[in-house]
């Protein structure tokens, strides 16, 4: 059975972005922590420099290629970190009634419990005391970085490490 001839995206695809993918995952090895992540950002990259070329000529499609996946990159961790601090907002507010739930789930929470203190116990001690400060203590970023003496953008980039670091740890138990 005789394929069609490549359409002219799929050959401007296979000469100007395919040749780049090596170096393209290399880079985002850096930004990424997991492989999986890897994949799915490049997946991405090239879903949105085919939307792109299809609006119009690109100049330098490497050079987008790069800025796509960074952001790319960018937007799938903003997603976990949103993802991971409704999750610890949700532990913390949880207040169940120990005597109608079965031991087994006693057991269950309690450990759950003891692997978010070994994850947060494992943070560099300013993620430590900024994550503490703000979930547990209920403070804002304001009053963070009031008490603290740092920038709230500081304090900010502190709690975004401290919840994607407590993330990779969970994945790792």
């Amino acid at each position: 059975m005789l394929l069609p001839p490549p359409s002219e995206q799929a050959r401007w695809f296979n000469s100007e972005v395919q040749p780049h993918e090596a170096s393209l995952r290399a880079y985002l090895q850096r930004l990424v922590p997991a492989w999986s992540d890897v994949d799915d950002v490049v997946q991405e990259s090239y879903v949105r420099i085919l939307q792109a070329q299809k609006r119009g000529k690109i100049d330098s499609p490497r050079g987008l290629l790069f800025a796509i996946a960074r952001n790319a990159a960018r937007d799938l961790f903003r997603r976990r970190s949103t993802r991971s601090e409704t999750q610890l907002e949700e532990i913390e507010r949880s207040d169940l009634d120990t005597e109608a739930i079965s031991v087994a789930e006693t057991v269950s929470r309690h450990q759950e419990e003891e692997l978010l203190a070994e994850a947060i116990q494992s943070l560099p001690e300013r993620c430590r005391i900024v994550l503490t400060l703000r979930k547990l203590d209920g403070l804002s970023q304001k009053e963070i970085s009031t008490r603290l003496g740092i920038a709230e953008h500081t304090v900010e980039i502190h709690l975004l490490n401290g919840l994607r670091r407590c993330g990779e740890y969970f994945a790792r138990r």
